[in-house]
């Protein structure tokens, strides 16, 4: 069924309309007149008053036209009702506004189960309940009571970019913003509860809108990531603001929406898999949105080498402070473009990237056109960053005319900054908008939305049901009980899928120990295997370089902890890092990082959401300091990178297989010279109930802050 109407609507009807001032049953028939509605407008209150002089009716059956679309604003214990009576008149998608649903305990989430067996046997799709509405600009439907559109001067601003929010209140702010910048919205959808229609379900019709460059959304928990991915795949650049970054804020995020955020790192993870750009607040997610609009000329290009042309050191030195920070770099200019430069550049000024053309330069059209050719023409530039400072007058125009004509000639992409008031030149924004040319009043926030369009440029979106490229020995059938895998047990399965693990065995006395050294060539490591103990070595559990001579003591000592003992072969030294998989609310995923007895002090690890590539696996081990060290710091030589990207394939492939709740832990993995391979030195599982999915797969609700209750009609 198409969600169409939820923007753009042949007729709307209001359930519990008022006639009341101010009552929220009046609010959306008075927006959708005052917006300009293109479709028809049915208040249904059960006298049958007029509501802001709009005729209405005492019932949905008495309605004349078609309804795609009704708005229902009763008590929640009518709702159900209301619902039923939409499903006998056709009606096909509801926004349900009341609040005292989930958000206000367990009556309430009752009552919303019970909304949501009632649509679903109708075949009636819900958005809320708890929910503020939606906005189609285009046909001026404002289905909404948010405040905004209350206000004095609001306008709708049309453009190609949808906007999804969890929170009403916070996502309508965020709306207003967006219009006061001139940032253009097509569609704004408030999900509310999310009890039937999530915002990824939502996010993906709107991709399908003729027109839709981008999508923003605000979200509190997160489901159908796959559905995400598939959208920014399809060429939709998808960016979004999730809370609940700190241990606070998930806190909150919990209490707002009933349900514990997810790991901040995993949602980190997941969202770059699936190709979105995560932002930090509702600032930085317009100004990511600014930059959608030029998605489609730079598609597939490289954006990582930035020039920056200023007429300020100060503004050139924070551009390069904050394209260093977005992991991009300063283009190193051509002798060709700095021989250009210096016959355009004063000498008071500088032809190094970044480049201070100076303000004589900018008073001079021809040059400042020329300065900036010449940055273009550069095979080494990919994008260019010009920042300009207390803009004035008709400066304006001279900037707008040179950097559009460059874009225009070259397809470079151009990114503006203008710090200055805006009482220096009101219409400079404006007109630089009006020109395509996306404008920041600060270095930092353009070069982090040229960062963001660099992602979108050349999205790497999650590849699902791809192979791993890692192609083990013929695997027996899994044990039936994980449980019951100790250290040793564990690693004779890990060798059975041809992961490398040292040589050893449980030793059952003393003299059996002094043997087991031996055969490991007179120098062994030694361990006590006891349940629940995961961390061996601040338990004394682990005693290294063990020799025949002292293996009968050692054994003594180990054994006196309470359980087995185990020996292996020494293995020399080498780069220790950590391989594991646990569950999350956001799917099983994998870790890889620094490993050794101080993981937890280091915490130097990248995660990934099963499954992975070996692409993903090189770009895990670079993103930690495991990278660095495997190419050999301090006059060491490289270790076998390669051997430990085969060990981790195979691990994944195993953890894929491991029983709900089960984490692995691979640590240390020892990885050894060039050519020389890795070994898995300690190995433990444990096993636990799955985390519940409070970052749910669709369509499991979400809980979000109550709204007021709407007033029944009069």
């Amino acid at each position: 069924m198409s969600l169409r109407p939820l923007w753009d609507a042949r007729g709307v009807a209001v359930i519990g309309a008022s006639d009341r001032p101010g009552a929220v049953g009046r609010l959306p028939v008075q927006f959708l007149q005052r917006y300009g509605y293109a479709g028809r407008i049915y208040p249904v209150r059960p006298d049958g008053a007029p509501v802001s002089g709009q005729t209405s009716y005492a019932s949905l059956a008495d309605v004349p036209g078609p309804v795609d679309l009704a708005m229902v604003m009763v008590a929640a214990d009518k709702v159900c009702g209301a619902v039923r009576d939409c499903a006998a008149a056709g009606v096909p998608v509801v926004i349900v506004c009341s609040s005292g649903f989930a958000e206000t305990g367990e009556a309430g989430a009752a009552l919303q189960d019970e909304l949501v067996a009632t649509a679903r046997q109708l075949g009636v799709r819900v958005l809320g309940p708890n929910c503020i509405g939606t906005v189609g600009t285009a046909r001026g439907q404002v289905s909404s009571f948010s405040p905004l559109f209350a206000g004095e001067h609001t306008e709708l601003v049309a453009g190609g970019l949808g906007f999804v929010s969890q929170s009403g209140a916070l996502g309508y702010g965020a709306v207003s913003l967006a219009f006061e910048r001139g940032l253009g919205l097509g569609w704004v959808v408030n999900t509310g509860n999310e009890a039937d229609l999530t915002a990824t379900e939502v996010m993906v019709e709107l991709a399908q809108e003729p027109g839709c460059t981008g999508l923003l959304g605000y979200a509190e928990s997160l489901g159908g990531l796959d559905r995400l991915a598939q959208v920014v795949a399809g060429g939709t650049p998808v960016a979004l603001l999730k809370g609940g970054r700190s241990e606070a804020g998930a806190q909150a995020a919990a209490s707002h929406t009933g349900a514990l955020a997810a790991q901040d790192k995993v949602v980190d993870a997941a969202l770059r898999q699936a190709g979105v750009v995560r932002v930090d607040d509702v600032e930085e997610l317009l100004d990511v949105g600014d930059v959608m609009g030029l998605v489609e000329r730079v598609r597939g290009q490289q954006i990582r080498r930035v020039a920056v042309v200023t007429t300020s050191g100060g503004s050139g030195i924070l551009a390069a402070d904050a394209i260093e920070a977005q992991g991009m770099r300063l283009a190193g200019l051509s002798e060709q473009t700095l021989a250009t430069l210096d016959g355009i550049v004063p000498a008071y000024g500088s032809t190094a990237n970044p480049v201070d053309v100076t303000a004589s330069v900018m008073s001079n059209p021809a040059l400042f056109d020329d300065a900036l050719a010449a940055l273009a023409g550069d095979e080494g530039v990919d994008a260019i960053v010009a920042c300009f400072c207390v803009l004035t007058g008709s400066d304006v125009d001279a900037v707008v005319t040179a950097l559009s004509r460059v874009r225009e000639q070259t397809g470079v992409p151009v990114i503006a900054v203008r710090t200055g008031a805006d009482h220096l030149a009101p219409q400079a924004s404006a007109t630089m908008r009006a020109a395509g040319l996306p404008v920041y009043p600060t270095p930092a926030r353009a070069v982090r939305a040229l960062a963001a369009l660099a992602e979108f440029a050349t999205p790497r979106a999650r590849r699902t049901g791809r192979d791993s490229g890692h192609h083990s020995p013929a695997a027996p059938t899994p044990p039936t009980d994980w449980a019951a895998l100790d250290e040793q047990g564990l690693k004779d399965l890990l060798g059975r899928r041809g992961l490398p693990v040292p040589a050893g065995r449980k030793v059952t006395d003393a003299q059996d120990a002094v043997s087991a050294v031996s055969e490991a060539g007179g120098r062994a490591v030694a361990k006590a295997v006891v349940p629940d103990l995961l961390h061996k070595s601040e338990a004394g559990g682990v005693v290294l370089d063990v020799t025949p001579g002292a293996a009968a003591e050692v054994f003594g000592r180990l054994a006196a902890l309470g359980g087995e003992v185990l020996v292996e072969e020494m293995v020399p030294g080498g780069v220790e890092a950590l391989v594991g998989s646990t569950d999350t609310p956001l799917g099983r995923i994998l870790s890889v990082g620094v490993g050794g007895v101080l993981t937890e002090v280091v915490a130097d690890v990248a995660l990934r959401v099963l499954p992975v590539d070996r692409e993903d696996v090189e770009e895990m081990i670079d993103e930690t300091r495991l990278g660095r060290l495997l190419s050999g710091v301090r006059g060491q030589g490289a270790a076998d990178r390669t051997a430990l990207v085969d060990t981790v394939l195979g691990v994944a492939a195993l953890a894929a297989e491991l029983p709900a709740g089960a984490e692995l832990d691979l640590n240390p993995v020892t990885v050894l010279a060039a050519d020389r391979g890795c070994r898995i030195l300690d190995a433990a599982l444990a096993t636990s109930p799955a985390p519940e999915s409070t970052v749910r797969s669709e369509p499991d609700a979400a809980r979000t802050a109550p709204v007021a209750h709407p007033t029944p009609g009069d």
